[in-house]
């Protein structure tokens, strides 16, 4: 394989992994969000606290997807 190629291909696996990190921040700040807004024994109201907490949530939920993603292109790398 020639470095064009392999440079190609490292950005469009950066490009992924930056795709599903904005994804696994959405799915995250989303989810905390309906569980504050729809968990039983809660009070039904999105303050700033909720807010904050979903946003850790999602910023959580991101850094371990890319984490994950990393540790994977690892493996099959070292794999070949």
């Amino acid at each position: 394989m020639n470095h064009q190629q392999q440079q190609g291909q490292d950005e469009a696996w950066r490009v992924r992994r930056r795709q599903a990190g904005i994804v696994a921040f959405v799915v995250g700040l989303v989810g905390a969000l309906a569980f504050f807004a729809f968990f039983p024994g809660l009070p039904h109201v999105i303050d700033w606290g909720a807010i904050v907490v979903s946003l850790a949530v999602g910023a959580l939920a991101r850094w371990a997807c890319q984490l994950w993603m990393t540790k994977r292109r690892g493996e099959l790398m070292s794999g070949r």
